[in-house]
């Protein structure tokens, strides 16, 4: 019986992962078949808390996180929970060993969203590292299995990527955070002033994350560096398709890539991962 609840607790994950991201399951599916339940129990745990944050406006949203924080410590302890999505989660955690600084990084980064509307340089930093930064060091833990000192070797890059990927949510948001949501997370930055300078600096700065991050994706273990890869490339051509962009015309439509070139690209990169021209 418990082994069928294991079963369905992934399944859950990988439901709500599927429902909500179609680059990540993209991805998640280019990795080796071994990882693919692991990565579903760490993004379902992330994109519930996230919806704690930005969906569930008409409750007491801090008390719901705050019972989500306790529930999840108290899963990791007893090794089970009656939520399916932490009880996958709490399962990936126990077995790799996730540290858990990483979950309270992670919440007290879901934390910042119930309360504060913009951004100075060192929250803007400590935002960063604790929703995505450590979203990539635990799925970094579960390719690295048994390999310590590959994983510290890889933490630098594991932290760009996510850096990266962040960054453009934010670009890629501008309009719905600062109109929906009250939000604007780039330092010194005034969406309804939004400017070119401010755009060009931006995306220095994201470039220079994706070129770090290339580093450690060509020495991640087989297991994980075509999936990686992989959304790597989804992310650089959303972030192409905005570097592209007017300041105006990112603060009139959420842009995005369509699901019909995001094959196009998984094609691409697969036939550059099987070339060798991945390194």
């Amino acid at each position: 019986m418990v082994e069928e609840y294991n079963r369905m607790a992934i399944k859950s994950s990988k439901l709500l992962t599927n429902c909500y991201s179609t680059s990540f399951s993209l991805g998640i599916r280019a990795l080796a078949k071994e990882v693919h339940n692991p990565i579903y129990a760490i993004y379902g745990f992330v994109r519930l808390a996230d919806e704690i944050v930005d969906t569930f406006h008409d409750l007491n949203q801090e008390q719901l996180l705050d019972d989500f924080e306790e529930k999840t410590f108290k899963s990791l302890i007893n090794g089970m929970d009656t939520n399916p999505i932490l009880h996958s989660f709490q399962g990936v955690v126990n077995k790799y060993k996730v540290d858990h600084e990483y979950i309270k990084a992670f919440l007290k980064s879901m934390r910042f969203d119930l309360n504060k509307k913009s951004y100075q340089q060192a929250d803007y930093e400590e935002y960063i590292y604790g929703s995505a930064e450590v979203v990539g060091l635990m799925c970094l833990r579960v390719f690295c299995h048994k390999q310590d000192a590959l994983f510290h070797e890889l933490i630098p890059f594991a932290k760009s990527l996510g850096s990266a990927f962040q960054k453009v949510n934010f670009l890629r948001d501008l309009k719905a955070d600062y109109e929906w949501r009250e939000r604007s997370y780039f330092p010194n930055v005034k969406p309804d002033q939004f400017s070119i300078e401010d755009k060009k600096r931006i995306e220095k700065e994201i470039q220079k994350d994706f070129d770090n991050a290339y580093s450690g994706i060509v020495r991640l273990p087989k297991n994980s560096k075509f999936g990686v890869y992989t959304a790597y490339i989804y992310y650089l051509a959303l972030f192409k398709k905005i570097e592209s962009l007017e300041p105006e015309e990112v603060m009139q439509r959420r842009i995005r890539i369509p699901n019909s070139q995001k094959y196009l690209l998984l094609l691409s990169s697969w036939f550059r991962y099987q070339l060798g021209w991945v390194k």
